[in-house]
């Protein structure tokens, strides 16, 4: 069975988020760093990984992107505060 992420960017502290899915992490913030994919990512600047979450399966990644997506911006804050309290670029750490 193939892992999955979940996964926040975002340009700065508590700026502008973008909550992802993806069964390669490495390739995909990657991809997202160097502009590969026009879209909201690449217009807004968001290139920070700031948290990311492992799931079992596609079908538990899409549930829990979506819960993300709709919840509040403080609930994001707390989430990623949690495990990154200086909302520092987690890329180098996924590399390893």
């Amino acid at each position: 069975m193939k892992t999955h992420w979940v996964y926040l960017l975002t340009n700065q502290e508590r700026g502008t988020f973008y909550v992802g899915m993806t069964s390669d992490l490495v390739r995909r913030i990657y991809e997202h760093r160097i502009k590969a994919v026009e879209g909201f990512t690449r217009d807004h600047d968001l290139t920070r990984l700031v948290w990311f979450e492992e799931q079992g399966d596609r079908g538990q990644a899409l549930r829990r992107e979506g819960l993300i997506k709709k919840w509040k911006r403080e609930w994001k804050y707390n989430l990623i505060e949690q495990d990154n309290p200086h909302w520092e670029d987690l890329y180098e750490e996924i590399c390893r």
